[in-house]
């Protein structure tokens, strides 16, 4: 830690606790490195679902992050209970902890509340230092007079956390506070005990306390005129700077050096962007390596004895192209270290179709893997289909891959159950997601913390697009009439401008539709896990993208309710026609005359992605009368290619109405499927290969680019293309 500092802020919670803090992760980061603080700590409520998010915003901005917790001690004989706050000081402390959060949502939920046993902590706090939690602690819930006690309590703290415990001091107006304070410090004198200065912060700047017990209201069902709810924070509870706490704690200077103290005791290193696969399970003397490969070459055998049997003009050439793009797609998964990834997939879809659970053929860019369609990961041809790999897994550009697996509804949760028995209950979780507030949401929250009328909010709110990602701030660009009532009412702009304030916040933790991690070890010592109020399995509390940072993968088992009609109604068509009784859906031709038929007259209701009423206009204008035009309704049927046009040229030149033009002779083979139009991001990836000489992995980076929308990277691309 560079500079003399004398201040730095160990209590302090993210937006991620949930119930009171409006604190985001990388605008506080921004703030603590504007403030030249070195270092600054996370301690959200029993909780550590922001880590990797804080761990990275601070690292980018050269603050030294310090993780912990804020954690609820239940009461027992040698303690009245409270709250304590723990920090990491190494890989070991964070271990210990990770385990005690764990535990506390698994084992120690009360009334909603996570907490642990002061018992919990025997043999589990190296690597930990302890904070008293100050007036809501162990020792601030005592009585001043009850002096014997309290030594006697913080005796039991100390012996856990030897020459690691502090009695923690703050000065933010609260009730009881200056009480609390002169009794530490009289404590710490007799008992030679350390004390320690903390600012809890709830929010970063002065101005935002509003907001901030708005968000405690919209959590607790309460209004803020409400005479009898508590008010249990001030407005003093902001980022102050270090000048700040140095003039408010000038008589105990020994408290904030003793802030910067802990911080040099911190020194916790996480490790990100590792990959931690699960082992599969192999016969002996088997190698991952070998083993997909036999796997593969079996499987791919009996795709083209069917392809033989079935293609007419399927010949020897052709055998010869699949054979070389697997060889080629094996040499990368094997040189990527992801065979047991493939290996993994392959069993437990393997278990479901032996059990009678429907899946899905393959969809996103797993269906462009020839291995997983040997496998029977997909059924989806690759080279029929003119999928690529490398939109999958790229060479060039080292990322887990990632399978989006369908499952029928009903049999989803069997597989995972499946999953777990295989891998062990301990390694295999599903994946956290938070509920944010979202633009109309928010609207209608805080008008009721207003205590607003119930119609003036409802009309505010309805003024707001219904539209994907929108914002109160998109809302007063786009909506005239919402700007308009912004302008000119002043109740309507106290609301929406708190609502921008609030907007976006973490609200609450759920799970991930189809998220599930299996872990090569005990999934805690990966991350911790969490269990939502009145649920009985455990997620993770690092969401997907952090799951994946910390080395975890991901496995996508969506249960998709079209797979459980279809199979319905092909058990229905075997019990029905005695003739019939080995009826799949597979069996059904994919040039079926009566299918397209039923497309063309837009009978689409409970066609999986074509039964919206936009969708259903969109077939009505294509007509098609081919598999590759069901693939593109799909395709088409976005924002993009809807305004830009884009749609009413591929209609246009279906029907003949208007000129197939594919641009340029080179490109004719790569656009005549799609009457010239640029439909596809394989067709992007084409292109960029035959016109500028790209690799199919450089093309996937240019893809990827465009994706992204971003000018400055789009610019580096066109040069290099150029």
């Amino acid at each position: 830690m560079s500079g003399s500092p004398n201040f730095v802020h160990l209590n302090l919670h993210t937006e991620y606790s949930l119930v009171d803090s409006l604190v985001r992760v990388k605008p506080l980061a921004q703030r603590v490195a504007e403030l030249d603080m070195p270092a600054v700590a996370m301690t959200d409520l029993a909780n550590l679902f922001a880590m990797v998010k804080f761990y990275r915003a601070t690292q980018q901005q050269g603050v030294k992050p310090l993780i912990g917790v804020d954690l609820a001690v239940m009461p027992s004989d040698r303690s009245p209970g409270g709250r304590i706050l723990l920090l990491t000081q190494n890989e070991q402390g964070y271990r210990n902890l990770t385990n005690l959060v764990t535990r506390a949502h698994l084992e120690g939920k009360h009334q909603g509340q996570a907490r642990i046993e002061q018992a919990w902590l025997n043999d589990v706090t190296d690597g930990l230092i302890c904070l008293s939690g100050g007036c809501d602690g162990p020792l601030g819930l005592l009585p001043t007079a009850e002096a014997e006690r309290s030594v006697a309590v913080l005796d039991s703290w100390r012996r856990l956390f030897p020459d690691r415990f502090y009695l923690e001091i703050s000065r933010t107006g609260r009730p009881r506070e200056e009480a609390c304070l002169a009794a530490a410090v009289e404590l710490a004198i007799s008992t030679d005990t350390p004390v320690v200065a903390t600012n809890p912060v709830r929010f970063l700047d002065e101005g935002d306390f509003e907001a901030h017990e708005a968000r405690v209201c919209i959590q607790e069902g309460r209004t803020l005129g409400d005479p009898r709810r508590p008010r249990n924070y001030t407005k003093q509870q902001y980022l102050r700077s270090a000048e700040e706490m140095s003039a408010l704690f000038s008589d105990l200077p020994a408290a904030l050096e003793n802030t910067v103290e802990i911080a040099r005791r911190c020194s916790l290193t996480v490790r990100l962007g590792e990959n931690f696969l699960p082992a599969f399970p192999l016969p002996e003397g088997q190698s991952e390596e070998a083993y997909i490969q036999a796997q593969a070459e079996q499987g791919l055998k009996l795709r083209l004895t069917w392809l033989e049997q079935h293609r007419p003009a399927f010949a020897e050439p052709d055998a010869r192209a699949y054979h070389q793009r697997l060889a080629s797609e094996l040499e990368t998964i094997k040189n990527m270290g992801f065979s047991g990834y493939f290996l993994i997939v392959s069993d437990f879809i393997r278990w479901a179709r032996e059990n009678d659970v429907p899946v899905g053929p393959g969809r996103g860019s797993g269906a462009g893997s020839l291995v997983a369609y040997a496998l029977r990961i997909t059924e989806v041809d690759p080279i029929e289909h003119d999928l690529l790999f490398e939109r999958f897994l790229n060479p060039e550009r080292v990322s887990m891959p990632d399978f989006d697996i369908d499952f029928c509804m009903d049999g989803r949760d069997r597989v995972i159950d499946y999953v777990a028995n295989h891998y062990g209950r301990d390694r295999v979780s599903q994946i956290i997601t938070y509920g944010s507030m979202a633009a109309r949401a928010v609207v209608r929250d805080v008008g009721r913390v207003l205590s607003l009328p119930y119609g003036q909010v409802d009309r505010i709110a309805k003024l707001v697009p219904f539209e994907i990602g929108m914002t109160l701030d998109k809302a007063l660009e786009q909506a005239e009439e919402f700007r308009q009532l912004y302008d000119s009412d002043d109740e309507a702009r106290e609301l929406i401008d708190l609502g921008r304030q609030l907007e976006g916040l973490a609200r609450n933790a759920g799970r991930h539709a189809g998220g599930v991690v299996i872990s090569p070890s005990v999934l805690t010592d990966f991350t911790p896990l969490y269990r939502e109020q009145g649920g009985e399995g455990m997620v993770t509390q690092f969401d997907k993208d952090d799951v994946e940072a910390v080395g975890l993968v991901k496995f996508d088992f969506l249960g998709l309710r079209t797979l459980t009609i279809i199979d319905l109604a092909v058990k229905a068509v075997r019990v029905l026609d005695p003739n019939r009784s080995d009826f799949s859906i597979n069996a059904i031709p994919m040039d079926d005359s009566a299918t397209f038929d039923l497309l063309k007259r837009c009978e689409t209701t409970g066609i999986f992605q074509l039964e919206s009423r936009g969708m259903t206009d969109l077939v009505e204008r294509l007509q098609p009368d081919c598999f590759d035009d069901v693939v593109a309704l799909v395709a088409l049927f976005r924002p993009g290619p809807l305004q830009s046009g884009m749609v009413d040229d591929f209609i246009n030149r279906k029907h003949g109405r208007a000129k197939v033009d594919t641009l340029h002779p080179d490109l004719d083979e790569i656009l005549r499927p799609t009457y010239g139009v640029i439909v596809y991001q394989e067709q992007v990836m084409q292109i960029a290969q035959v016109l500028a000489g790209y690799s199919l992995g450089q093309a996937d980076m240019l893809r990827r680019a465009m994706g992204k929308k971003k000018p400055e990277e789009m610019a580096k691309e066109r040069a290099i293309f150029m």
